[in-house]
């Protein structure tokens, strides 16, 4: 684990905001920055200058959207904790499925607002989570408490963090060749966890994978 060392002295909450539309960056970062202790101190569009702007800017807080082409945030996430086990990311995502939900705290999330909620509601979660705890929108904490309630559970709860993500790409079009670049995987190891996500769902083909995705929110309609 590498040492927390802030690279900015200035006071207040230093924050990475990640996602791949720009117009959404610049939106968000309007409305974090009339905050008097919020400083957006980087912008990233992709899994990889996510990571990036983490090892270069120590934010306290990772505004990750988990949605973007190539690998995804929950490779980001894993990554940023990875590198820092005391990193802070709040999931900011328009997808509220529970198995995209629970992916992204078993990749180390500390945190999870829809970008359905109210401005405020990202703020005080942003907030919440750099004090060290944990954050979620209240649409969040009700799809949750349902899932818990309900049987049988969803498929995608037998899935590892890795099977996850290789299965979201999988269904959004990538090549095995694709997904080893991304998730610096050999070839042998994409068709391993490809093996063992058919086996782990009981799904047959890569076209009933697909469905699987698209109905569990992985990803969208081809």
């Amino acid at each position: 684990m590498m040492p927390r060392v802030s690279v900015s002295q200035a006071p207040g909450i230093s924050i990475l905001l990640v996602d791949d539309h720009p117009v959404v960056r610049q939106g968000y970062r309007r409305v974090l920055e009339h905050q008097h202790d919020f400083r957006v101190v980087a912008e990233a569009d992709s899994a990889t200058s996510a990571y990036g702007a983490f090892k270069t800017h120590a934010p306290d807080v990772v505004v990750m959207d988990i949605s973007m082409p190539g690998a995804s945030g929950l490779e980001a996430i894993r990554n940023i904790r990875a590198r820092d086990s005391r990193a802070r990311v709040l999931v900011f995502s328009m997808y509220s499925e529970p198995a995209q939900v629970k992916a992204a705290f078993k990749s180390g999330a500390s945190g999870y607002v829809t970008k359905s909620s109210e401005p405020a509601t990202l703020i005080r979660a942003i907030r919440t989570v750099a004090r060290g705890e944990r954050a979620m929108s209240d649409d969040i904490a009700h799809v949750l408490a349902e899932d818990s309630l309900m049987e049988p559970q969803s498929p995608l709860d037998l899935l590892g963090e890795r099977e996850i993500e290789i299965l979201r790409q999988l269904a959004a079009g990538s090549t095995t060749e694709q997904i080893a670049s991304s998730l610096n995987l050999s070839l042998k190891t994409v068709q391993n966890y490809h093996y063992l996500v058919k086996a782990k769902t009981g799904m047959r083909t890569d076209a009933q994978l697909v469905r699987l995705a698209v109905k569990c929110g992985l990803t969208e309609v081809q």
